[in-house]
């Protein structure tokens, strides 16, 4: 179990890191065109990216561990609130494995546990 919770912290930080940076670079028209139809605003997304670098750091330490895995599921599920309001179900469907990675996390507990 707690190898499976290694990985997945990892995988969890990386694309909390990637969509972080992605976020500071110039978006694609498919970017700009799924941005628009959910609604949010290109000038929001740096404050987006600084968000999900921070949560990507809180990930890493231990206390602060299940408020980011909480605070990823929030994001997620407004962005599958989005989806759903706009009428693009399957973008809301894509998005439930992500859903279940910090709800996961969260039951598997912070693997390094120091005494």
């Amino acid at each position: 179990m707690k190898t499976i919770s290694i990985i997945l912290l990892v995988i969890s930080a990386f694309l909390n890191f990637k969509h972080g940076w992605d976020a500071f670079r110039p978006s694609t028209p498919e970017q700009a065109e799924m941005m628009s139809i959910l609604g949010v605003n290109e000038a929001i997304m740096p404050y987006f990216g600084i968000f999900s670098v921070l949560i990507g750091l809180m990930l890493l330490h231990p206390k602060t561990f299940f408020i980011s895995n909480v605070l990823r599921a929030i994001i997620i599920v407004l962005i599958m609130t989005l989806s759903l309001k706009a009428g693009n179900y399957k973008m809301a469907l894509i998005e439930i494995p992500f859903l279940a990675m910090p709800l996961l996390l969260i039951l598997l507990k912070y693997p390094f546990k120091f005494n």
